[in-house]
């Protein structure tokens, strides 16, 4: 074995040999990883003449005087572990604390990783929409003659000092208002109401809808004809000789 001819040496209670240096440069199957592309606080750090310093896995715990980790399970100075919360002066003294710093801690959550993705699109070069409502890339004539309605009627004068744009039409089913009936004046169609409302709840016949009830018929007559016909057995041929 050619192996063996090798100079070796004892690692660890174990003989290696040792190898030869390469004299034949391989070519590689795939092509050399791009360089990850930077974050905005890489970036920012490395503007600012920023150094990294790398923090210790263990941090002195002033509750239970000891060492702990510094993130995780069991960490030091673990704030969703105590049982009593100062109030603020500032704060409303009805307000849970407790509820408040979980809430906290989910935006935070959800902060960090908006900007993950954030991070993963610059480097991808993808345009990512801002926060809230993104407007669409063709709007309608529809749409944005009610954005210019609701724009007009959010002013104080409720749209009223507002001028109109050239050509502009009136958006349809737009602000419709209930009608009510006059305070004062004549009360026949009123009192026609209340009397014809009243004949109602003292009638003893039963209000019967003839037309709903025919239909009602006619279903449960063809769904009982479709029950008959699947239940009837199907004819059979006869066996040729």
């Amino acid at each position: 074995n050619e192996l063996w001819k090798l100079p070796t040496e004892r690692v660890e209670e174990v003989i290696v040999a040792k190898l030869p240096e390469p004299t034949t440069r391989l070519p590689r199957e795939k092509p050399v990883p791009k360089p990850r592309p930077s974050t905005k606080w890489e970036e920012f750090a490395k503007l600012k003449g920023i150094q990294k310093k790398k923090k210790t896995n263990l941090v002195w715990d002033d509750v239970h005087k000891e060492w702990k980790r510094r993130w995780g399970y069991k960490r030091a100075n673990d704030d969703t572990k105590e049982w009593l919360i100062e109030v603020p002066e500032t704060a409303d003294p009805n307000e849970d604390q407790f509820s408040k710093r979980i809430k906290a801690k989910k935006e935070r959550v959800a902060k960090n990783e908006l900007n993950r993705l954030r991070n993963i699109a610059r480097g991808q070069k993808i345009k990512v929409p801002g926060v809230g409502l993104a407007p669409t890339d063709q709007q309608s004539k529809t749409e944005l003659g009610k954005a210019i309605h609701v724009a007009k009627h959010s002013t104080a004068s409720v749209g009223k000092f507002q001028g109109n744009l050239p050509k502009e039409k009136v958006p349809k089913n737009m602000g419709k208002k209930r009608k009510f009936e006059p305070l004062i004046g004549d009360f026949s169609v009123e009192k026609q109401k209340q009397l014809d409302m009243l004949n109602i709840m003292d009638s003893k016949k039963p209000r019967i809808d003839i037309t709903k009830a025919v239909n009602k018929q006619m279903r449960e007559e063809d769904r009982q004809s479709g029950f008959q016909k699947r239940k009837s057995p199907g004819k059979k041929g006869r066996k040729g000789n």
